[in-house]
């Protein structure tokens, strides 16, 4: 039926089932003579073993999503796994997607791809318009694609960094609806910003009839973040919504997923893709649906969800010990973010070497954001980089609560965190005793002389 099965498969069933699979491909007939340049050989039987002998790779040079005639295995294992995690996603709560698709490229790349493909509808379009989000992949695939982003501030609602739709509105008014390609929103982020208001950028570009293309890099895992999305749909336009498969299903780094409400559209992507295509980013997601199951698959979110509830609770408690504070974005449902303003009273040095000594002791993962750092990507000049707006009050460190998780991460991330803590006060304390005795001495020659 094309759907992820409710409870997993064991390994050697996933084996035996991948084994049925390659031996449709023509690389793998007893009998097969190749003549042509490309007929899936490897020199390597280590390498043959590892892709399972399905060696053609997916799609064909002119559409990622087609069907390969002399790779009949590989193109069912493309058409199933694009089938299951579709079915995931609708599991998750974007209930009324059609269509999508499973990319062998990271977020940053799949998103040029749709904006690639958008160029060829609105050919006057040269501008998109982009809530600030302090990450390089997403800035650059605008770059890369030949688009100029305009950048819109956020705002500071509490502790949180949010939506500035109207600054959104007046944008497209100056700019013209028909020169803008489309509004690039995020749903999951770095706290202190939270997802986008995506109801209301969707209404708006339903609105002014501007397409939306949201980067929701590891927003599967968040129920929040697919409710977000079903709701823009609903209300307003989403044309589609890229997310990476190493942050939302655990596999390695190298595949993405573009899902939208057109089937035509996704299609159209799809098409835009030049070439054949790596079928490991499918292999790998494919092996690990199957292995997990729906009711796997929920359970690990399940999990996520309550360690996100006691990583919150716990990093309250420390952070009230340092006399610092959690800062309050109940509309982030992935990360947190914890004040560094007795560090930053002392300077920002002492911030960034706080990062230094976590990651020294294999803490990884965890954010130290200093004020005020400016950093250039792209010719472009953000000032208070990495901290989503130009002045954010404090400098802070974060933590996130993704998919698989276990209690004994955020409990030995908290031992650290607190140790850490304590020397880097430690090494505060010292440094300005030293500066006072050095005045000190410094006033008392001046009175002598």
């Amino acid at each position: 039926k094309g759907k992820c099965p409710e409870d997993g498969w064991d390994e050697s069933t996933i084996e035996l089932f991948l084994h049925e699979l390659a031996i449709m491909d023509s690389n793998n007939f007893l009998g097969n003579c190749g003549v042509g340049e490309r007929e899936g050989r490897v020199a390597s039987g280590l390498v043959a073993r590892r892709h399972y002998r399905l060696i053609h790779g997916i799609g064909r040079s002119g559409d990622i999503s087609a069907v390969q005639p002399k790779a009949a295995g590989s193109s069912l294992l493309n058409k199933l796994t694009n089938s299951v995690v579709l079915d995931i996603i609708k599991l998750t709560g974007v209930r009324t997607v059609t269509s999508c698709f499973v990319v062998p490229m990271a977020t940053g790349m799949s998103l040029t791809l749709c904006f690639l493909t958008l160029r060829h509808k609105r050919p006057k379009a040269k501008y998109i318009i982009w809530p600030r989000i302090d990450q390089k992949s997403c800035f650059k695939s605008m770059i890369t694609a030949g688009f100029e982003p305009v950048v819109i501030e956020n705002v500071l609602e509490g502790d949180e960094l949010r939506t500035d739709i109207e600054a959104v509105e007046a944008k497209i008014k100056a700019l013209g609806a028909e020169n803008i390609l489309c509004v690039h929103s995020t749903t999951s982020c770095f706290a202190p910003r939270v997802p986008d208001r995506l109801e209301e950028l969707a209404v708006i570009c339903a609105s002014y009839d501007i397409p939306h293309i949201v980067n929701n890099a590891y927003g599967i895992q968040s129920s929040k973040c697919m409710h977000l999305i079903q709701q823009g749909a609903r209300v307003g336009r989403i044309d589609a919504f890229v997310q990476s498969l190493d942050k939302n299903f655990m596999v390695p780094v190298g595949g993405a997923i573009i899902a939208g409400f057109s089937e035509s559209f996704v299609q159209e992507i799809s098409k835009m893709y030049p070439g054949r295509a790596s079928a490991s980013p499918s292999l790998d997601v494919l092996i690990t649906l199957l292995s997990l199951g729906t009711s796997g698959y929920k359970q690990l979110l399940k999990e996520r969800k309550e360690m996100f509830s006691y990583l919150s609770s716990e990093l309250k408690k420390l952070a009230d010990i340092h006399n610092e504070r959690l800062l309050d974005t109940p509309h982030n449902p992935i990360s947190l973010a914890m004040s560094l303003k007795n560090l930053d009273e002392n300077n920002d040095a002492a911030v960034t070497q706080l990062g230094s000594m976590l990651f020294t002791r294999q803490v990884s993962g965890a954010r130290v954001v200093p004020c005020g750092s400016v950093q250039t990507v792209n010719n472009y000049t953000f000032k208070g980089f990495m901290s989503h707006t130009n002045d954010y009050p404090c400098a802070y460190l974060n933590a996130a609560s993704a998919i698989g998780i276990k209690k004994q991460d955020v409990d030995t991330f908290l031992k650290r965190l607190d140790k850490c803590l304590k020397t880097s006060r430690k090494e505060i304390n010292k440094k300005k005793n030293v500066d006072e005795i050095s005045n000190s001495n410094t006033s008392s020659e001046q009175l002598e002389s």
